[in-house]
């Protein structure tokens, strides 16, 4: 460096010669002096998240937890906990109606919309309000309120809800970040007051005429919850059925639930076009199955699937790779290509369930605090569609041990064949089971009827014990309940 500059010169020079190293100019260096430190920065207070924040800062890291809306995410927020608790009004209403075929008779009944609603919001505050508490209460645990995103590899910035912007840094950073419906692009969709999965939820007023654009699980759920609080309801699904990930058998018997009750299905359909007409009401231009279909309808509900939210995250700056659909692509212990930076929950590939997403959490945890060998790689996954009956599924379904060419057995009962069905009065549906012809163990079980979850579970659990559908058809189980039926089930294989 020139001894002989005056102090002008001075800051010239020096102001230039770090304006040329990588880490940027004096004023970012200056900016990067406030940056905060952390051990720990969980992006997103969903249900994988707000655990394992808490769980990381109680082992000794120092832990920040960024949520830009509610703590507790989709589940509590907008999905699991409101739908269900509205789901449950539905299946009394339901209820009420059929109630004369087993001796009980009401003179009348009606719906009341905004008490059902308020019921909801009050079972999601308590689960939101203890959730946040939990996070608020952990020492060595911030919670942040604001919009996150990458400036570089370990460096995030935060646009906080109550203003301004501040900047952390960790040398663990997890991304939980979830997903949010995929709007289509229909003409004249932006010129309605169109409903997604969380807008419907504060309904207060039936809708006259329910248009469902997407016949899937939100879907479904959705149709038979507002026929039932009195909706006329029609759903569209652009593929050449409902519920395509599902055995052709179980498709079509929940179809026919649904229709029988008084839903409107219609396949191979796409909406065109949206018109706003001047009553209000919605003139939705259909194309099903090549020909063209116009139907009125006083509400509409995308339900057409979900994205992850990465958009926003600017993973780029991070150097974190995204696959083609905008998931952030993780190894077998959910660490992206960048040593140090984990994604949980629906902002990865795979089934987007609540479940999946805590179990990500346990792992990660698991893995990083108590040095686990721990892999997402072939575990078992079960899921639950909440129409009524349920839809109960763990395992592979008959149409995948078709394409794997397994030899492999099936076992299906009607659940008209159940004694506890028909002593409930709920005889809809059947149990079925994809079973190893050879090792006679137990590759998937679909159970569409009345508590299909939880006997799902106990499928589940026979699975990864190893138990035998033989085993299980021998098996003592408490009379009456589902379960027992798992006997009459296996017992369709004998020969």
């Amino acid at each position: 460096m020139p001894t002989n500059l005056n102090k002008i010169q001075f800051f010239i020079y020096v102001y230039s010669y770090y304006q040329t190293k990588p880490y940027g100019s004096l004023l970012e260096r200056s900016a990067n002096s406030s940056m905060k430190k952390y051990d720990a920065i969980v992006i997103g207070a969903g249900q994988a998240g707000t655990p394992l924040s808490k769980r990381l800062a109680i082992a000794g890291y120092k832990t920040a937890i960024i949520e830009k809306r509610l703590v507790g995410g989709t589940c509590i927020n907008d999905g699991c906990t409101p739908t269900k608790a509205m789901v449950a009004s539905a299946k009394l209403a339901y209820n009420a109606a059929k109630c004369d075929d087993m001796g009980i008779h009401i003179k009348g009944f009606t719906v009341d919309l905004p008490l059902i609603k308020k019921r909801k919001d009050d079972i999601v505050k308590t689960f939101h309000d203890g959730s946040q508490k939990g996070i608020e209460t952990t020492k060595d645990l911030d919670l942040l309120f604001g919009e996150a995103f990458f400036t570089g590899e370990k460096t995030i910035s935060v646009k906080l809800n109550d203003g301004g912007t501040e900047e952390y840094t960790a040398d663990l950073i997890f991304i939980n970040a979830g997903a949010k419906t995929i709007i289509p692009d229909i003409p004249g969709l932006n010129n309605i007051d169109y409903l997604t999965s969380t807008s419907i939820l504060e309904l207060e007023t039936i809708p006259e005429h329910l248009l469902v654009i997407g016949a899937s699980y939100i879907g479904m759920e959705f149709g038979q919850m507002f026929l039932r609080f009195g909706s006329k309801v029609t759903m569209l699904e652009a593929s050449p059925r409902a519920l395509p990930k599902e055995d052709i058998d179980v498709a079509e018997e929940v179809v026919q639930i649904l229709e029988d009750e008084g839903i409107t299905f219609y396949s191979d359909a796409k909406v065109t076009k949206l018109t706003k007409k001047a009553n209000g009401q919605v003139e939705a231009e259909l194309s099903v199955g090549g020909k063209t279909k116009h139907i009125i309808c006083s509400h509409v509900l995308v339900a057409a699937g979900r994205k992850p939210q990465t958009e926003a995250l600017q993973l780029q700056k991070a150097g974190v790779e995204l696959d083609e659909r905008g998931y952030v692509k993780v190894n077998d212990k959910l660490e992206t290509n960048i040593k140090g930076i984990y994604a949980l929950g629906d902002v990865k590939p795979g089934p987007a369930f609540t479940h999946v997403a805590y179990n990500d959490y346990t792992i990660v945890h698991r893995n990083l605090v108590e040095k686990a060998n721990l892999s997402i790689k072939d575990r078992l996954i079960p899921y639950c569609m909440f129409t009524d009956p349920p839809l109960g599924r763990v395992g592979i379904t008959e149409a995948e041990a078709k394409k794997q060419k397994l030899n492999y057995l099936v076992a299906k009962l009607p659940m008209k064949h159940v004694a506890r069905a028909i002593e409930v009065g709920e005889t809809r549906g059947f149990m079925k089971a994809v079973v190893d012809a050879d090792t006679k163990k137990i590759l998937g079980v679909a159970i569409l009827g009345e508590e299909g979850g939880e006997i799902v579970s106990v499928m589940q659990m026979a699975m990864m014990g190893g138990i035998t559908y033989d085993q299980i058809r021998f098996m003592m189980f408490a009379h009456p309940t589902y379960s027992e039926s798992l006997n009459n089930l296996f017992m369709k294989l004998e020969s």
